[in-house]
């Protein structure tokens, strides 16, 4: 079994009887056990994953209807609940924790006919640009083990990068689905705020968080949203779409579309030969009939500052429940107190005690006023900003990253410089705009990602220039070597 076909070929083969999901589940199975010792994508694979594959086949064959991932293996982040799962959000403060109920990634995976092969790793409660940060290990970049994939969901990155599993699901709060897939070389895609349920996630940001998958191809992540997406009443923010559809994706050209380039995005600070790679791309969309605009983002140079001050408040908060009292990992102390203190200061790693105070700093009396309510004039200024750029253009188009894929442990004790890797991510979470990296070549034998940002809720538009873009390119289909 080829480890690089795409869910669509494997959908076909499947129903041509070509092949079966024991037989597609035992090969992923392999190439974790043969691979991911020296990868660390994986934390663990389901006991009951061949049940799953054997399960979907005799649904086959009884003629039963079929979801559209029937029999596709998928990886869930280590964020995202899956009842029995050791769902731990790479944190040594949840070692040895068991989810009690299935998220709603994991209802709608299981709806739509999908195995679920096992959970992924990540940085520590998704706080990171490198998947460093896990209690767990470090993951490693495929394309060279020396390197770092990118985070936080670095895990879900490399498991489709390296040929593990044809999908894995993400969950970006300031880029960590978009900025991993362009240093591994594939697909990833941010939805609009609203569009996935966030029932189930180990919240980060709540007003930031969002879940997608990470794919081979455009059209793949279009149909893996098909299951995922839509209203959940357990979700107040989540929001009621109608079906989506496909055929959009077939057009033969992008006549009529119009391409935004933020001259903000390339400015000082991002690799030359990236922007060389960008701006092929942005040519080969021309040539598909596109036309290309300059558009101005003027508060985009704000959006990092305003991020580090949002995510970790909202963080703070969140991050709360975590006391080692009702669940997870536990260390007494003299009194109350003392206990508070030294689960958290054991059980937590230093990004996420770092983010904490941060958080709890700016939204402290006295400070509140000059950073929090501040930062939140500036995201609604920046929200502004692409509002009206997407007034005159279907989409823009910019940089994912300002750099490859750098060292292991590289950046890893300077915060400022591993922050600094999300200066062209953050914006379209503070704008609640849908993001979508696509692989636009290499530069020094490492991945680089285009980045395509568009209407709230008009994913469509995103679908249909990635899609052309790949049909006039094989980036997207070459493959480290691991």
């Amino acid at each position: 079994m080829d480890e690089f076909l795409t869910v669509k070929q494997l959908s076909e083969k499947l129903s041509s009887g070509e092949t079966t999901s024991e037989e597609i589940v035992t090969a992923s199975l392999k190439r974790i056990q043969e691979q991911n010792g020296a990868l660390n994508a994986f934390l663990s694979v389901a006991d009951d994953a061949l049940d799953q594959a054997r399960a979907s086949d005799k649904r086959r064959a009884d003629g039963e209807d079929l979801g559209p991932l029937a029999g596709i293996p998928v990886a869930l982040k280590d964020n995202m609940l899956v009842q029995g799962w050791g769902n731990t959000s790479a944190s040594q403060i949840l070692d040895g924790h068991t989810s009690a109920y299935d998220g709603a990634m994991a209802e709608r995976l299981k709806a739509a006919g999908a195995v679920l092969i096992g959970r992924t790793n990540m940085d520590e409660f998704a706080m990171g640009s490198s998947t460093e940060s896990s209690h767990f290990g470090e993951t490693k970049n495929p394309w060279d083990l020396t390197k770092i994939p990118g985070g936080s969901s670095g895990g879900s990155a490399v498991a489709v990068s390296a040929g593990l599993v044809p999908v894995a699901l993400g969950s970006d709060t300031g880029g960590s689905i978009r900025q991993p897939a362009s240093l591994c070389g594939v697909t990833g895609l941010k939805p609009t705020y609203g569009r996935v349920s966030r029932y189930g996630i180990m919240a980060l940001a709540s007003s930031l968080d969002q879940i997608g998958p990470f794919t081979r191809t455009v059209e793949d992540a279009a149909l893996v949203m098909q299951a995922i997406e839509g209203r959940d009443e357990r979700d107040a923010t989540s929001i009621e779409l109608p079906d989506t559809t496909i055929p959009e994706l077939l057009e033969k050209d992008l006549n009529g579309v119009k391409l935004g380039l933020p001259k903000e995005y390339f400015a000082e600070g991002l690799d030359p030969e990236i922007k060389r790679c960008v701006m092929d791309a942005v040519a080969i969309l021309e040539s598909a009939g596109a036309e290309v605009l300059e558009v101005s983002l003027p508060h985009a140079e704000y959006g990092l500052a305003a991020y580090y001050i949002i995510q970790p408040a909202e963080a703070s908060s969140n991050l709360g429940r975590f006391d080692g009292l009702r669940y997870g990992y536990h260390s007494s102390g003299d009194g109350l107190q003392e206990t508070y203190e030294r689960t958290r200061g054991e059980g937590f790693g230093a990004e996420v005690k770092r983010r904490i105070m941060i958080g709890s700093y700016v939204l402290s009396a006295g400070y509140v006023d000059a950073f929090y309510h501040k930062a939140l004039k500036v995201r609604r200024l920046i929200k502004q900003d692409f509002d009206e750029a997407l007034k005159t253009v279907d989409a823009i188009v910019t940089p994912t990253s300002p750099s490859v894929a750098w060292g292991l442990h590289e950046k890893f004790n300077d915060p400022i410089a591993m922050y600094l890797a999300d200066i062209y991510t953050v914006t379209a979470n503070l704008a609640t705009v849908p993001g979508l990296s696509i692989p636009c070549g290499f530069v020094k034998d490492l991945p680089v990602g285009l980045q395509i940002m568009g209407r709230p809720f008009d994913e469509h538009m995103l679908y249909r220039i990635g899609h052309q873009y790949q049909t006039r390119t094989d980036w997207h289909t070459r493959m480290p070597q691991v």
